[in-house]
């Protein structure tokens, strides 16, 4: 079950969210996404659980929590939307 973990402090590391979510169950991927421009966190990330038992505890215990100063937003992860691709630059 992937999650959506938002509303983060931009000091959480990948280490954090890990050992947070750990605590309900098996992790098997935790991506905190990072913005390309300062390298600094962009206060979201996504953390796949290895069932859905373990992550629909996580979302019961975590969601709304308090950590490091900030409440957390939990839930299932929404399929990503497409996009249409945005051109930078000039074209010839």
């Amino acid at each position: 079950m992937k999650l959506y973990v938002g509303n983060l402090s931009f000091e959480t590391t990948e280490n954090d969210l890990q050992d947070m979510f750990e605590q309900h169950g098996k992790v098997t991927d935790v991506a905190l996404m990072m913005d390309r421009t300062t390298g600094r966190s962009r206060g979201f990330a996504f953390v796949t659980m290895a069932d859905a038992a373990s992550g629909t505890a996580a979302i019961n215990d975590l969601n709304g929590k308090e950590v490091q100063g900030r409440t957390l937003t939990v839930n299932e992860a929404r399929p990503r939307e497409e996009r249409p691709r945005q051109f930078s630059g000039s074209r010839r």
